[in-house]
């Protein structure tokens, strides 16, 4: 689907018009080289399977800035001293973007769309305002809203996080965030709304109580439970674990912990898993074992797509371009059934060195492009089943005779004691890991994949 493109008073992207699928062919940058939203792969368009979004923060309220020095790129929507004209002038550029790249959805924090204001009522109007521009834009341009969610990590009162906050005046301003967060995702029409810790963790055990953040936490998400169901949204709630930056110790540090505290809290019903590649590889993962282990407990919700630098201990949020990363994420995601109302958000901000307004569409670009080809070669490998096939034949003693009476739950320790006794010393079965990672390589690089044994 074409969405209509969308020029507030001003173009900020002069010169760039949507940007269409061209093939392999084409060497022009600005341009689709394997994402073609309308081509059916598995039954489904790639439009329908990756349900793209661009982030709000990262496109367009990062400047570059890091640890070590300003920002590098000034954004022609920041011109004005008064922060709700800028704000205008960001929600004009962030829509003419989200048109011209013709993704179907888009994501944000609250204070990404509008300004804090110098009470809680102020706040509270100043989002408003902006989400009555934004609705006025999606239902023009047929843009939708992926998620929303708050920022509760960015201001000084939040610096020992927010709903594990050992002050309550600082939980109060957090559900204050929250319920306002809601409110606005409700009025867009969001399919989800996103919990991610920031600053929900500790620092140091000496001066923390870490069971009463973990029930605190637990409580005020399922106020946030029954608020958004109160005032009609019927969508997912969504937890993204990361296991640390800014706090050294965060609470959500990965997936099974997530599912883990969700079970533990009854709240496994309303909520689900929004994985990030960075956040699993900064918990010594692969994006590919978070993502597995999200659906294996039936709670993958949605996926921010970016990658980390591997020699940086930190977030560094890069575009997703490495193709064996993508294919692998894709492989789980695919045989889980897809994400249903979750979609691929690109999480990720174009590098300090690259100033250029050109660039945000480059990257991507890229990023689409790398799982569009993902989509199509993972859709090969499942349909072809050949991994499947093996990694069932691993397994295949559990599908008959004693295999089968253990895992319905028929024998007792004494009962494995007197088998192994009895039997005789089990074969080496050989894993062939080499072999199944080499079949990622004769997916991805061969044209007669299908054929190799």
């Amino acid at each position: 689907m074409s969405r209509t493109p969308f020029v507030g008073q001003q173009e900020y992207f002069p010169g760039i018009g949507q940007i269409q699928y061209e093939g392999p062919g084409s060497d022009n940058p600005l341009s689709f080289k394997a994402y073609d939203a309308n081509k059916v792969v598995g039954g489904k368009t790639m439009e329908e399977h990756l349900r793209f979004a661009v982030c709000y923060w990262h496109t367009f309220c990062a400047d570059g800035a890091d640890p070590f020095g300003p920002g590098t790129r000034a954004h022609p929507w920041h011109t004005s001293d008064d922060k709700m004209v800028n704000a205008r002038n960001k929600l004009d550029a962030a829509f003419e973007f989200f048109t011209k790249m013709n993704v179907p959805f888009y994501c944000f924090h609250d204070r990404d769309m509008a300004p804090e204001g110098n009470s809680v009522a102020e706040s509270e109007s100043n989002l408003a305002t902006l989400v009555g521009l934004a609705k006025e834009r999606q239902d023009a341009t047929g843009m939708k809203l992926l998620w929303g969610t708050a920022n509760l990590f960015s201001h000084p009162r939040f610096m020992n996080g927010g709903a594990t906050n050992p002050n309550f005046d600082v939980v109060t301003y957090a559900g204050a965030q929250v319920k306002a967060a809601l409110d606005a995702t409700v009025a867009l029409g969001g399919q989800n709304y996103v919990f991610w810790g920031g600053r929900e963790g500790y620092a140091c055990l000496l001066n923390t109580n870490t069971a009463k953040e973990l029930d605190h936490l637990g409580r005020f998400l399922t106020m946030a439970r029954d608020y958004g169901r109160s005032i009609g949204f019927k969508g997912t709630f969504l937890i993204e674990p990361k296991p640390m930056e800014p706090m050294y110790h965060q609470y959500d540090v990965d997936s099974q912990t997530v599912i883990g505290f969700l079970r533990q809290h009854g709240l496994e019903k309303d909520f689900k898993l929004n994985i990030e590649a960075n956040h699993a590889t900064l918990a010594g993962h692969s994006s590919a074992h978070d993502l597995q282990m999200a659906v294996d407990a039936g709670m993958l919700g949605s996926v921010d797509a970016n990658r980390g630098n591997p020699q940086n201990g930190w977030d560094t949020d890069q575009f997703p371009m490495d193709m064996y990363d993508c294919v692998q994420n894709m492989i789980i995601v695919l045989a889980a059934g897809g994400l249903g109302n979750g979609g691929f958000n690109f999480d990720a901000k174009v590098r300090r060195e690259s100033t250029n307004l050109e660039d945000l569409f480059v990257a991507h670009i890229g990023g689409m492009d790398a799982y569009a080809r993902a989509l199509v070669i993972a859709d090969r490998i499942n349909s072809e089943g050949k991994l499947e096939a093996f990694k069932a034949s691993r397994y295949s003693s559990f599908t008959k005779a004693n295999g089968q009476r253990f895992e319905a739950g028929e024998l007792s320790l004494s009962d494995l004691r007197d088998m192994a006794a009895n039997g005789s010393e089990p074969a080496l079965e050989s894993g062939k890991q080499e072999w199944v990672e080499s079949i990622l390589n004769d997916y991805m690089f061969s044209r007669c994949s299908s054929k190799r044994g």
